[in-house]
């Protein structure tokens, strides 16, 4: 994958998500979906033209070529996957998750990111997918009190502890 700035994965990643059917957007919904000015995004745009990544026609819609496509789609995974872990798992509310996922899918490995994935997965695929896994309850818990589980094999059926 190209080197990129994070602001550069920034906007590619809102091209992606703010495609339409037919894979296209405009550079005042990039503009209010990042919270910039226009000519901020017509700047990147011209970078991420220079780059191949994307199509842009004077006034024009903005489009993703396949690499860019497939970069934001890559980055875009990375984004929902870290969400995933910090709001569902670590319990950190969601704007804090959403905002906290944007700065770490810059800097986390392959390899790291691959191993949370498996990490989310696993713990959803407890029995009871409606109630979090026993482990998970007392982590909770733990978060709010400070309190460590008790040391029992025997735990309730039901996520209260």
């Amino acid at each position: 994958m190209q080197e990129l700035s994070h602001s550069a994965q920034d906007y590619l990643e809102a091209i992606y998500v703010l495609a339409d059917k037919d894979g296209l957007t405009r550079v005042k919904e990039v503009a209010d979906y990042l919270d910039v000015k226009k000519p901020s995004v017509v700047s990147a745009m011209k970078g991420l033209m220079k780059k191949g990544l994307v199509h842009h026609q004077h006034y024009g819609c903005l489009e993703l070529t396949p690499q860019g496509r497939s970069m934001a789609k890559d980055i875009h995974n990375r984004h929902k996957v870290l969400f995933r872990f910090l709001h569902q798992v670590l319990d950190v509310p969601p704007e804090t998750a959403e905002t906290d996922a944007c700065k770490l899918e810059h800097h986390i490995s392959q390899e790291t990111l691959s191993q949370l994935l498996k990490f989310v997965e696993f713990t959803d695929a407890f029995p009871d997918r409606g109630k979090a896994p026993k482990w998970l309850c007392f982590f909770k818990k733990f978060s709010e009190t400070g309190e460590a589980p008790p040391c029992t094999n025997n735990f309730s059926k039901d996520c209260s502890i």
